[in-house]
């Protein structure tokens, strides 16, 4: 079995292009370790101490969130549910139902392309990697059957109950949620002017640098190397997803860590998706979708959603995007990069 990690394969793909500030504003660049990868923060405003308030509660809120709904976590409120799975409800956080509803909606509205509960999907090919053989269609079918977000039983109180043998995996939301309950510290204290970048995969632009007022202008990487183009963010966010960012090898193959909960398969072909939104929750599980479902039926998704854009690239030139990209993002492209 051969791992690839993500932080090794993704981070380069967004690249803040900021310059150095005017002399009548103040910065503040800081990151630290969160969810698995690290969370930076560029901040720009008049008060030095409301900016350095605002990023030591950015990072207390990232660190809570991620004692809440690490899978590696076992005292995790996340970890505890899946332990429980079809026993009885288990009282959970506020913010971690909050997530598993916003979750399932967005499974019904992805078509059942991203869905939470494909952690039996997970641990299947976890197993299949470390011992270098691929499941029989029967195993990939009863872990096929224990997925499905609509079964979450969320009661009164932020009670939450699942069927037998599902398993929550929230590694592919839980960055952009981060960064939407974080987006009212920055609000409250009055900063105007930040960007934030979780992963290198989610990313909440606020306002502009000084130098620039269009907007945080951006790297986009293209999936077989080089950069694919050049976006301008502001008051947005963005995911990015890749179907290669982190793989397994099973026996001489690679299967990328996204997997179609519908299929119960990872997929193989490498692409990056890049979608903008007007919220970070939903920028992650579109751009899972538009991975998942692909050039036609993926652009529909994305271009279902008000204010939501995406970008599909992949192997063979594939470039397909939804008709406001452009427009919404002032995207350039690089030639000869895909």
């Amino acid at each position: 079995m051969r791992v690839a990690g993500r932080a090794a394969a993704l981070a380069a793909i967004l690249c803040a292009c900021a310059r150095t500030p005017s002399a009548r504003t103040t910065s503040l660049q800081d990151g630290t370790f969160a969810m698995g990868t690290a969370l930076e923060l560029t901040l720009y405003g008049d008060d030095a101490a409301a900016l350095a308030r605002a990023r030591d509660a950015i990072f207390a809120e990232a660190h809570r969130l991620d004692a809440l709904l690490s899978n590696w976590r076992d005292d995790s409120d996340v970890s505890r549910l899946n332990r429980s799975a079809g026993g009885e409800a288990q009282d959970v956080d506020p913010v971690v139902a909050e997530l598993l509803e916003e979750s399932a909606r967005y499974t019904r509205a992805t078509r059942g392309s991203f869905d939470v509960t494909v952690g039996p999907l997970v641990a299947l090919w976890t197993r299949a990697g470390e011992v270098d053989a691929l499941p029989a269609p029967q195993e990939i079918e009863l872990a096929r059957a224990r997925v499905g977000a609509q079964r979450i039983r969320i009661g009164p109180g932020a009670s939450v109950a699942l069927p037998d043998g599902m398993a929550i995996d929230v590694g592919g939301i839980a960055k952009g949620f981060a960064l939407d309950r974080v987006l009212p510290i920055l609000r409250d204290l009055g900063i105007r002017d930040a960007l934030l970048n979780f992963g290198q995969s989610s990313t909440l632009a606020l306002g502009a640098p000084p130098d620039s007022p269009a907007g945080w202008r951006l790297l986009a990487r293209a999936p077989e190397g080089g950069f694919a183009g050049v976006l301008t963010l502001r008051d947005q966010a963005l995911s990015v997803s890749g179907s290669l960012g982190q793989w397994t090898e099973i026996q001489g193959r690679r299967y990328g860590h996204v997997i179609d909960p519908r299929s119960g398969l990872p997929l193989q072909q490498r692409r990056e998706a890049l979608v903008i939104a007007p919220d970070a929750t939903l920028a992650e599980a579109l751009s899972k979708a538009l991975l998942v479902l692909g050039e036609k039926e993926g652009i529909e998704v994305v271009a279902a959603q008000r204010g939501c854009e995406g970008l599909l690239l992949g192997e063979g030139g594939l470039d397909v995007e939804t008709p406001g990209w452009a427009q919404a993002t002032r995207y350039q492209r690089i030639g000869g990069t895909h």
